[in-house]
Order: C-alpha cells, then sequence, then structure tokens
C-alpha cells in the first residue's frame, strides 16, 4: 500500500534568488533576442500599412490623396522610420541565423553558411534591384 508523502508545515522552501522582471536588458545576448522578436510586431505593421496602401489604390484617386495627407503625420513619420529599423534588424537576423535553420547538402557534404547566407543577401539585392529599376524608371 502506498502511504501518501508526509510533510511538516514547517518543511523549508527552495531557495530562488530574486530576478528583475527586465533581467534581459543587461545581457546583449538577451536583449538581441528580444529585439528581434519584437521586431516581429514591426513586419507585421508593414504587412498592414501595404494592404492599407492597396486598399486605398484600389478605392480611387480621392481616396489615395487622403492616405498620402494621412503619411505625412509626424507621428507615422516616426513609427514607419522606426519600423524600417527593425524590419531591417528583423531580415539581417534571419539572413544570419538561415544556414542554421536550413541544412543543405550536395554531393554528400554541407553547404558552408556562408554560402547560404549570402545567397540570401544577394537574392535580397536583386530584389531591391528590380523594385527600385520599377519605382525610378517612371
Amino acid at each position: 500500500m502506498n502511504e501518501p508523502s508526509r510533510h511538516t508545515t514547517f518543511h523549508p522552501r527552495w531557495y530562488r534568488e530574486r530576478m528583475s522582471t527586465y533581467w534581459w536588458l543587461w545581457r546583449w545576448k538577451y536583449l538581441r533576442f528580444v529585439l528581434r522578436e519584437m521586431s516581429s510586431v514591426c513586419v507585421a505593421w508593414f504587412v498592414i500599412f501595404t494592404m492599407m496602401q492597396v486598399r486605398a489604390l484600389l478605392r480611387g484617386q480621392a481616396d489615395y490623396a487622403v492616405f498620402q495627407e494621412w503619411l505625412r503625420s509626424p507621428l507615422l513619420l516616426v513609427l514607419n522610420t522606426v519600423s524600417f529599423f527593425f524590419v531591417l534588424y528583423h531580415a539581417i537576423t534571419w539572413f544570419n541565423l538561415a544556414p542554421t535553420a536550413m541544412v543543405l547538402r550536395l554531393g554528400g557534404k554541407r553547404v558552408p553558411d556562408f554560402a547560404i547566407a549570402g545567397a540570401n543577401y544577394a537574392a535580397w539585392i536583386f530584389a531591391t534591384a528590380v523594385v527600385a529599376w520599377f519605382i525610378l524608371r517612371g
């Protein structure tokens, strides 16, 4: 027969060192991780922002003019500038993590990390060049 475990009212508690909620702010490795995770909010903002812009374009010239006027507000300028830098940070950290998340093998040998990350950066530069060409050609 199993006996229930006996605990006394004076059973000692485990010692747990108190830690601040913001302990990660003072450790660069963890701060980078938290910033990268928080940057996902900015990525989501740009997706929503782009959908709002497309909707304004589809509704006609008058609605798009109102949208462009909304874009000139100081709050939105600051929000989009900060979001841009967070999205840039998000992209760079993802490209640097890609070799860890995606292991490629060719001929039984693992493709070097710099080749995978380099291919991502090359594709990013190519896509940026194509978009810039469409925008700047008139």
